[in-house]
């Protein structure tokens, strides 16, 4: 067993993991077990920040800006449980799940997000209506990132 002092890199996971990340264009990957926890970062110029956005880079979409009063704290802000790509619907010729100014049942489906290869349906944490959507479709989304305000 590791005590705090023994550090050992396996470079093979590390290897596995940067594969990872270039395969799902992700930014960041963390790994754990027990108490070994590895975290690897793509330190390449961010697809998300608002000076990406204004370039003219054909394949990275660029994300929607939070709008001013809506915070992570906001109470209707539905936040990203992890970091993926977010999907409006289901498939591409589908309409999307929800729009602004639906209202919402509490559980129902408002996007998925896929990360590593696996789609998750984000659901409503609450009733209420769309008041805004704050991404669009197929764009990366990081953790915490609001991706929608409920009224």
């Amino acid at each position: 067993m590791a005590t705090s002092n023994d550090f050992t890199v396996n470079p093979e996971l590390v290897r596995t993991l940067a594969t990872l990340l270039d395969e799902t264009s992700l930014t960041e990957i963390e790994y754990s077990v027990g108490e070994s926890r590895i975290r690897v970062v793509r330190s390449a110029a961010p697809t998300t920040t608002v000076a990406m956005a204004a370039a003219p880079v054909a394949a990275a979409p660029a994300v929607a800006a939070v709008p001013a009063g809506v915070t992570p704290d906001h109470p209707g802000a539905v936040k990203s449980p992890m970091v993926g790509t977010a999907y409006l619907s289901p498939q591409p010729s589908h309409p999307t799940y929800v729009k602004v100014g639906d209202r919402i049942a509490e559980g129902q489906v408002l996007m998925i997000i896929e990360a590593m290869k696996v789609m998750n349906q984000i659901r409503a944490p609450r009733g209420g209506q769309v008041r805004e959507i704050l991404v669009s479709d197929g764009v990366p989304v990081e953790f915490g990132q609001v991706l929608m305000v409920l009224e």
